[in-house]
């Protein structure tokens, strides 16, 4: 086994652990902290595949910004058991029923993941991933919509500190 492998076994049983802990802890703080976990996993991931841009923007907005965003609702909300409604029968029906319908593709997807077995994936010239591919890319064949984009982004901008203003 090479180190890649171990690291991606690493990584895999890291986000499993981790996406079922988030399941589990009673406290939302702590799902909050394994999930952060989850996408420190996926970013190991992303970086096994080389794409060290995903990798970092994983760790950037998800890891960083939208977790604490979440910590910041969840303190604002400041849950507790006593003030939590208990859950009524159907709706713990329709979780478990869903629950299964997912496993069930899941078991699906891996019983075909057979099909793949000795075939090997085609490897371009190892710059995949890259950002200066994804530059190039950006810049020379979509700059029209990444600009587009740009000026909406700066409208949706200008319009929340309008609505934001106090009068």
């Amino acid at each position: 086994m090479s180190i890649t492998q171990i690291m991606f076994f690493f990584l895999s049983a890291l986000a499993v652990f981790s996406a079922i802990m988030v399941l589990v802890s009673r406290n939302p703080v702590h799902s909050v902290l394994w999930l952060i976990a989850v996408f420190f996993a996926i970013s190991g991931h992303y970086i096994l595949l080389n794409a060290q841009f995903l990798a970092i923007v994983n760790l950037i907005v998800y890891a960083g910004a939208i977790m604490v965003l979440f910590l910041f609702v969840i303190m604002l909300m400041n849950l507790n058991k006593e003030s939590e409604p208990n859950k009524h029968i159907w709706m713990k029906m329709a979780g478990a029923i869903s629950g299964g319908c997912f496993l069930m593709v899941m078991g699906s997807l891996v019983r075909q993941a057979a099909d793949f077995q000795g075939k090997e994936a085609l490897v371009g010239t190892g710059d995949i991933g890259l950002i200066k591919n994804l530059g190039r890319a950006l810049f020379n064949n979509y700059v029209v919509p990444f600009e587009i984009s740009s000026v909406l982004f700066l409208s949706a901008m200008v319009g929340a500190v309008v609505i934001g203003k106090k009068e």
